[in-house]
């Protein structure tokens, strides 16, 4: 089952060189063992533009929709065997050292 796991970083902790070098590492281990899929980064949350479209009206926000420390980051999807495989790959990428990582089974066909 394909799962994406989604990178939600504290920013300062995320600038650190050492957590660049272990998020290559953690790449290299899975595509090693052959469960990686496409992988994502984002640039900073202050390069975003938010849109909501109320009552036909386009509102635009530079920056994130929330104000919050921690700030979707990247995002990985993983081809694992199922539920506790992807958590454990999870639990292996840096960003749950900096953040949170959040799996998520993806839908077929989308």
């Amino acid at each position: 089952m394909r799962y994406a796991l989604l990178f939600c970083v504290d920013e300062e902790l995320a600038e650190d060189a050492a957590a660049e070098a272990s998020c290559r590492a953690w790449t290299a281990e899975m595509r090693e063992r052959g469960v990686l899929g496409e992988s994502l980064g984002l640039r900073p949350p202050y390069e975003a533009t938010s849109i909501r479209v109320r009552e036909q009206n386009a509102l635009l926000t530079d920056g994130p929709f929330a104000e919050t420390r921690e700030q979707l980051a990247g995002l990985t999807v993983v081809d694992c065997a199922d539920l506790d495989e992807a958590l454990e790959i999870a639990a292996k990428h840096p960003a749950a050292r900096m953040g949170v990582v959040e799996a998520r089974p993806l839908i077929s066909g989308h």
